[in-house]
């Protein structure tokens, strides 16, 4: 009984003991995102200096050149496609000038990793497919065999086909070993592939062995600590090991964090966990800071990833606060029956006038506040309702278009039409989709605004103000605005929602904030005055 006694007793402080651990981790975790972007200005000023250094071209060699665009590039491929992608090529063509065949072939291999982290799967083969293995040096035929093997593992991840993925699977394998023959067995890059190759494999227990052997190796990048971190947690989670693989992942988001990544998973699947596990609050936080960093990116496979779960996690998100906001109310006018019942009771037992007039006159001030408080409710949930319809109607008939488009090329490959097939293929009008896109936006939003483009106009002189053609509902500067009404305030997002460069929507609003008759820091808060119906 004794024993039994002492087992119980260590057991639960052992549960007390990993429940506080874990909370700590998550703390961290939050502090850290209140200081992203103290975080992403410490990084953002080291690329400026590297950028300073290129400020006097002429003064420039092509090795110097050369070291500062391969520094940019390193500073860029976790944090920004675009931009990474920019210096790979120009350290391209820098290399080219060195007429260094071992630069030129590494500097390709570069390419292909941002590419392929960018989701861009045919690119990265093709960039693949030309690097010459001659010319490249042990350690950088490790890269090319590791970089074959991940595009073959992410191709599988993303197609998820009964055959296909068995292949790729295949096929990653195959690449890996060919690395790991190159590679020293003590050597991060052997563990590493070990561990994801057993990872692939479904050998969980070995893939942990390789994972724990990484994560205790002195002098790992954050980065490094983050992927390895998160591929443990994977293998942890398969193994039952529940509280240690979430521990994982917060420490693989705290790494990413501090280190400015915006190429993660971790914090994504620690979002998709805590839904699974019913707190859809920190979920939601975290999975918009998933797609946030995704968007910052130009992770396309990520994008379509977070795509695919955030509706679903904001869904439970509304119908979390719909419910506080019944909640709130129901103990509104119980705290308003309450107060009257106590009113009613001074004026019975008191009778002095002087304060039911007070305590009336309480009354309305708290109704007028909470008349306040509810029509911005309304309007708030009106647009989201509106919005969310909006949505699944968008994904619904684009579905339907898809899977006509997909039987219709089917059975005109079936019938071996190749003409036919092109014919169907031209019919495609993508200019076209996007147009009756924007048209379905302007409906819903001049359901909920009926009033917008007069309003807006109403903010102009009279030969300024914005004259829209016959049939048309809004044009692209009322789009933008429109967009920020409904709170969409971030330029990127914008810009590929109305599928413009950031420098577009800057110049939209621009030129007509310079038309505006207020002052152009008060513009956007006019906007936002314009009331819904």
């Amino acid at each position: 009984m004794k024993y039994i006694f002492l087992f119980v007793f260590g057991f639960l402080i052992s549960e007390t003991s990993l429940a506080n651990s874990t909370d700590s981790l998550f703390k961290e975790l939050n502090a850290a995102l209140e200081k992203k972007t103290e975080y992403e200005s410490v990084k953002l000023i080291r690329i400026n200096e590297i950028k300073k250094s290129l400020a006097k071209p002429s003064s420039l060699t092509v090795e110097h050149l050369y070291n500062a665009y391969s520094s940019l590039y390193e500073e860029y491929k976790t944090i920004n496609y675009d931009s990474a992608f920019n210096y790979a090529q120009k350290l391209l063509d820098v290399s080219y000038k060195l007429n260094d065949k071992s630069n030129v072939e590494e500097v390709k291999l570069k390419k292909g990793f941002i590419l392929l982290s960018s989701g861009m799967f045919k690119e990265t083969f093709d960039v693949l497919q030309s690097i010459q293995l001659a010319f490249l040096t042990p350690q950088a035929k490790v890269e090319y065999y590791s970089l074959f093997a991940r595009y073959y593992y992410d191709l599988a991840d993303f197609h998820k086909d009964k055959y296909f993925t068995v292949e790729y699977n295949q096929k990653g394998n195959a690449f890996a070993d060919s690395a790991m023959q190159l590679s020293n067995k003590r050597s991060y890059d052997y563990i590493w592939l070990q561990g994801l190759k057993n990872l692939r494999n479904g050998d969980m227990r070995a893939a942990a062995r390789s994972y724990e052997q990484i994560l205790g190796f002195k002098n790992l990048t954050p980065h490094q600590y983050a992927i390895n971190a998160s591929s443990l947690s994977y293998a942890y989670a398969n193994a039952g090991r529940e509280n240690e693989s979430v521990d994982l992942l917060i420490k693989a988001a705290i790494a990413d964090v501090k280190s400015v990544t915006k190429e993660t998973v971790a914090i994504l699947n620690l979002a998709d966990i805590l839904y699974k596990k019913g707190d859809t609050q920190t979920a939601y936080n975290y999975i918009k800071h998933a797609l946030d960093d995704a968007t910052y990116y130009g992770a396309r496979h990520r994008e379509l990833k977070i795509g695919a779960i955030l509706p679903i996690i904001e869904g439970q998100q509304l119908s979390t606060v719909e419910h506080q906001r019944k909640l709130l109310l129901g103990y509104s006018v119980l705290a308003t029956v309450l107060f009257l019942t106590v009113v009613v009771f001074i004026f019975i037992t008191i009778k002095q006038l002087k304060k039911l007039k007070a305590a009336d006159k309480i009354i309305k001030m708290a109704n007028i506040s909470l008349q306040q408080t509810n029509d911005l409710l309304k309007e708030a949930n009106k647009i989201k309702d509106e919005y969310i319809v909006y949505y699944f109607n968008i994904c619904s008939e684009f579905i339907d278009k898809l899977e006509r488009f997909k039987k219709s090329i089917e059975q005109k490959m079936l019938l071996g039409k190749p003409d036919d097939l092109k014919s169907t293929l031209a019919k495609v009008d993508l200019h076209k989709e996007r147009e009756g896109l924007f048209l379905s936006f302007d409906k819903v939003f001049l359901k909920l605004f009926p009033n917008f483009v007069e309003s807006f106009n109403n903010l102009f002189k009279e030969e300024d103000k914005i004259k829209l053609e016959e049939g048309q509902l809004m044009n692209p500067e009322l789009r933008i605005y429109a967009l920020i009404r409904i709170g969409i305030t971030d330029n990127d997002r914008i810009a590929k929602i109305l599928d413009y460069s950031v420098n577009t929507i800057y110049a939209y609003k621009t030129r007509i904030k310079k038309k505006s008759l207020i002052q152009n820091d008060g513009f956007e808060d006019q906007i936002m005055k314009i009331q819904s119906v």
